[in-house]
């Protein structure tokens, strides 16, 4: 009888699932036929089929055609080239006079004696995770009733209110997910969890096209749709920030503040109140359609990088929104049939709520936001903070760029100096005055934190700037040492020192020297590498210093000073011809300089391999190095011949056994695997590498009740911490560095035993490592002096492993080196 029931219940249930339209969504009101509904312009109502990007620009653009109250621009592309859109939603009137009210907000963050009579500004943006779809697939509605209610109250809110409208935070994820849900469509909705429609294959669509988490990308800004939304951030300075996203299917809607004890100390606590005061009008509205809802717990606000909490120290107020994902058309939840339109109109019901919030808040919103930026000028200390590397000025340009997305005050070196053992140099470092209007923001970049009120972090709880990116850096430092004010700031220039007869030497410490080593190697260009440090015409070279001869090569001298020229240019890495072979130390013809071979690198992908980390490898070789990279799916890794890579990189995963031979015989013929992450236990478990782990001793656990034992355990993750560790620059893997220590990114609990003999630890980490970010006590009795690297001989080849991410999101600048010594070096380690 039940089963009868059940499936009289499908078949209601798959009748009717298509036939909702707007009025499902939208409240009953009187609306302007001049302006096409969605359906008249992308073929079908809202929920109906998931909404493709191509199809959402199309509306967005004819609304914006249609509507005196849109205007509509397009502020960049997206790796795949589709458009970031931006609608700016207010009333024709305010059009008339948008820049002009644009500048008296921001006027009002400068000069508290600017009035903040003006209109609130709300920036909504949608689906930053492009398979958490009912963000975007809302803002087909939301824009419409935006466009088209005719209501006193609709009138009413656009006079007071300039809402930034962002249809797609993540447009190549997106339609990446879009395709997935509607080709596997069923006309008859099947709302199984086991069917193909809700299990999308790798590497699915949360992530952009590099397979990055583009929510982590608010602070770093490495991305292109980054750039976009940051720079509108900062042209309009918000007062809200929506972030619409879904979680488990099992879960209901989620609206902030979330964990009080997890808000960054930063973040003042008015901001918390403030959004706990817009929580109020979420849970009103959603009380009233009967939509189940939490708050204050799951989520925190400690990570500036995301986009809910990005503007808490920009002055504004972020808030996330998490609904219960349907992940297809509908599915079995532990809450029912959970279907795509109902997820949608949690989201349509949580934009209105915003927007109200924001209207019936304005001069709150407003006051407190010019209050934020009065008090960070006033806090701010007549002292700046400097960061370089004497010997790289690109990395150190590429920090600095960060800062001026971010429309940070930065400033030239007024000359060489040193401060703290630390050489800083003119045109290879920065100053940052630390008297200016985003002086608070500059703090939350380059925030140091080892205590912490919670052990519980959503995300990492360390991202110090000068770590990451690998720079020298001292604070408290006088202003007189800044220069000139760097109003556009360039990339440092590069070129050739003079044509020589005999030979050119590159340093490796810029960071652009990898890409400039493939170019001259791919040219087919004979170069080796030193294994010493020596002295050329008084200049003095570091480990790992590139010599390329003139004679004995493919092309004239002219045709490579010519070429080196450009290389030199395109890739900002300094190159210098040499007069004579003698050096002091070692000549340019020892055999301490190794012969480098092209590398073909290939790296595993597919199922089971982390997308992140891959992804963050691939940009690497791509957008960084203009180095190929094959990737070879899990799927048909066996039917490939490896032979012809040299290199092959496993990201956090391992291979089913049928493989374990394959890869045995090829690093035995002179293969270099490099493994990250659990892909170190892999290979210790197959007998690539002997490894020996270092485990967490825990006590028993007392006076912990059944309700917190998940806090216990979940205290014992790394989410993402920054710890110190002593290199061996003589060490292949380190070549290029130019200090004795080095900070490495971490976010596992893998921990390696050093080797008896020292030369066999190029890295270790320092008997007290933690820079900055949590630990636990137990893990943090077992990390001082074991290593993150390990190289071994297999045969003619050789098997190296990291326990971590060496390019964490792109914005670890500082460890990039570490994987391209791999790569050019890892048959002389």
């Amino acid at each position: 009888m039940k089963k009868i029931v059940f499936f009289l219940f499908l078949v209601c249930f798959t009748m009717s699932a298509q036939k909702v339209d707007l009025s499902y969504y939208l409240p009953n009101e009187r609306y302007n036929s001049e302006i096409p509904t969605p359906k008249e312009i992308i073929g079908h109502e809202v929920g109906e089929w998931h909404v493709t990007h191509d199809k959402l620009v199309m509306y967005m653009r004819a609304l914006a055609k249609a509507s005196d109250r849109i205007t509509i621009e397009e502020r960049g592309k997206t790796y795949e080239d589709r458009p970031l859109l931006l609608l700016t939603i207010t009333s024709p009137n305010n059009h008339k006079n948008l820049e002009e009210i644009r500048k008296k907000h921001i006027d009002a963050t400068n000069d508290t004696s600017v009035s903040t009579d003006n209109p609130v500004v709300v920036y909504q943006g949608f689906s930053i995770h492009g398979n958490e779809p009912s963000g975007s697939n809302a803002a087909l509605a939301v824009a419409y009733y935006l466009a088209a209610s005719v209501s006193s109250e609709t009138q009413n809110l656009l006079d007071n209110t300039v809402i930034l409208f962002d249809p797609s935070f993540n447009p190549d994820g997106l339609q990446r997910f879009a395709y997935w849900a509607n080709v596997n469509k069923s006309k008859n909705i099947n709302p199984d969890p086991n069917d193909r429609e809700y299990n999308e294959i790798w590497p699915r669509g949360r992530t952009n096209h590099y397979q990055f988490d583009m929510n982590r990308d608010w602070l770093p800004v490495q991305l292109p749709e980054s750039k976009a939304r940051i720079a509108t951030f900062h042209k309009w300075l918000p007062n809200i920030l929506t972030d619409h996203h879904e979680m488990g299917s099992n879960s209901s809607f989620f609206f902030q503040p979330g964990i009080p004890s997890r808000t960054n100390p930063l973040t003042p606590q008015m901001n918390q109140d403030l959004t706990k005061e817009i929580a109020t009008y979420h849970a009103k509205a959603l009380d009233n359609i009967g939509s189940l809802y939490y708050s204050e717990e799951s989520f925190d606000d400690f990570y500036y990088g995301k986009g809910s909490t990005f503007p808490d120290i920009n002055g504004g107020i972020g808030i996330l929104f998490e609904q219960g994902s349907s992940r297809g058309h509908a599915q079995e939840t532990d809450n029912g049939i959970l279907t795509f339109p109902f997820t949608i109109r949690n989201q349509i019901t949580a934009a209105f709520s915003t927007l109200e919030a924001a209207k019936s808040m304005r001069e709150k919103l407003l006051k407190y936001q010019q209050d934020f930026y009065e008090e960070s000028r006033n806090t701010g200390s007549n002292k700046a903070i400097v960061f370089g590397d004497e010997k790289d000025a690109a990395k150190t340009y590429h920090l600095a760029e960060v800062l001026k997305r971010h429309q940070v005050k930065i400033h030239d070196l007024k000359s060489d100096f040193t401060a703290n053992g630390k050489n800083f140099k003119k045109g290879y470092s920065y100053v940052v005055p630390m008297n200016q209007k985003n002086q608070r923001l500059v703090k939350a970049m380059f925030d140091v934190r080892t205590t912490f009120k919670d052990s519980l972090f959503y995300d990492v709880s360390a991202w110090t700037f000068n770590h990451a990116f690998g720079v020298d850096y001292a604070e408290n430092i006088s202003l007189s040492k800044a220069g000139e004010e760097i109003d556009k700031l360039e990339m440092p220039t590069a070129g050739v020192s003079f044509k020589s007869n005999y030979g050119y030497l590159m340093p490796w410490n810029e960071y652009y020297a990898p890409k400039a080593l493939n170019a001259i190697l791919q040219k087919g260009l004979r170069a080796k590498v030193s294994m010493k440090n020596f002295k050329n015409g008084g200049k003095s070279y570091d480990y790992g210093t590139i010599f390329i001869p003139v004679q004995n090569q493919k092309i004239s001298d002219d045709e490579m000073y010519n070429f080196l020229s450009i290389i030199a240019k395109e890739s900002a890495t300094k190159i210098y011809g040499v007069t004579t072979g003698l050096n002091d130390g070692i000549d340019l013809g020892s055999n301490n300089f190794r012969a480098i071979t092209a590398p073909k690198v290939a790296m595993l992908v597919g199922d089971g391999v982390a997308g992140n980390d891959s992804g963050e490898i691939w940009h690497l070789f791509d957008q960084r190095f203009d180095m190929h990279l094959t990737r070879l799916d899990t799927r048909y890794f066996n039917r490939v011949d490896i032979a012809k890579y040299t290199h092959i990189i496993i990201p956090s995963s391992g291979l089913e056994k049928a493989a374990v031979e394959k890869l045995k015989t090829w690093v035995r013929n002179g293969g270099v695997l490099v493994g990250y992450k659990n892909t170190a236990r892999w290979l210790s478990s197959n007998n690539m590498i002997s490894l020996n782990f270092e485990r967490t001793k825990r006590d028993s656990i007392k006076g912990v009740s059944f309700e917190e034992r998940s806090l216990q355990s979940g205290a014992q993750v790394i989410g993402g911490a920054i710890f110190e560790a002593n290199i061996d620059r003589s060490h292949p893997v380190n070549f290029g560095y130019k200090n004795d220590k080095l900070a490495l990114f971490r976010n596992s609990t893998m921990f390696l035993k050093a080797d008896k003999n020292s030369y066999n630890n190029p890295i270790q980490y320092t008997s007290k490592p933690l820079l900055s970010g949590y630990i636990s006590k137990e893990n943090a009795k077992v990390i001082p002096n074991t290593v993150p690297f390990k190289v071994q001989r297999f045969g003619r080849g050789r098997v190296a492993v990291f326990t971590d991410n060496t390019n964490f999101r792109a914005f670890w600048y500082g460890t990039n080196k570490l994987l391209m010594n791999t790569i050019f070096f890892g048959d002389k380690m």
